[in-house]
């Protein structure tokens, strides 16, 4: 079943954590793309100093404060595409990326990673804006899900957040073979 926008309306994290063992699947390419996602990191609004949005509205991410339930889709290093999914009611500016799938189906490439995971499920800047409610890009709930063990940790690659560096808002199933960089803290647990 295709998630309905109400799952996106709530607390960043929370999404996040549930996000967590539902299937993204991408069509319109041939063969349908299917993956689990294993890892993600919550970007919980404009006070996050990691997340786009600290920086207010601009062209990047004028999507970010849009409706929840849509792709922010965005380029680092000029090579790598990263999807998030916008969150929260409209005018927040907060999302979730997407770091780490599990293939399921139609996939061929690394997914760890979110840079991979664009290029395996063939997602570039044009899915920036894309209502995740509609038939080319989706996440859905495959049901019957055993409750997942969780890791809480910090974010990858914020450093220059300050304080927000060391948040637990990364998170990931636990000894899941796809995940991109594994926590060495003892913080684990979430």
């Amino acid at each position: 079943m295709k998630l309905a926008r109400d799952f996106y309306d709530r607390d960043t994290e929370t999404v996040a954590r549930e996000l967590l063992g539902m299937h993204l699947v991408r069509r319109g390419t041939g063969a349908e793309r299917r993956g689990r996602i294993v890892e993600v990191e919550a970007y919980v609004g404009a006070h996050d100093l990691a997340s786009h949005s600290s920086k207010g509205v601009t062209a990047r991410t004028r999507v970010m404060y849009g409706p929840p339930g849509h792709a922010y889709v965005y380029l680092i290093y000029g090579i790598h595409h990263c999807l998030n999914v916008v969150t929260e009611p409209e005018g927040h500016g907060a999302a979730v990326l997407l770091r780490a799938l599990e293939p399921l189906s139609g996939i061929a490439g690394n997914t760890r990673g979110p840079g991979l995971l664009c290029r395996a499920m063939g997602i570039d800047r044009s899915f920036d804006g894309l209502d995740l409610s509609g038939d080319l890009l989706f996440i859905e709930d495959p049901g019957g899900r055993d409750a997942p063990e969780i890791v809480a940790a910090p974010r990858i690659g914020v450093d220059y957040a300050g304080e927000w560096a060391q948040r637990p808002l990364r998170f990931y199933l636990r000894d899941n073979a796809w995940v991109s960089r594994r926590d060495r803290s003892n913080r684990g647990r979430g």
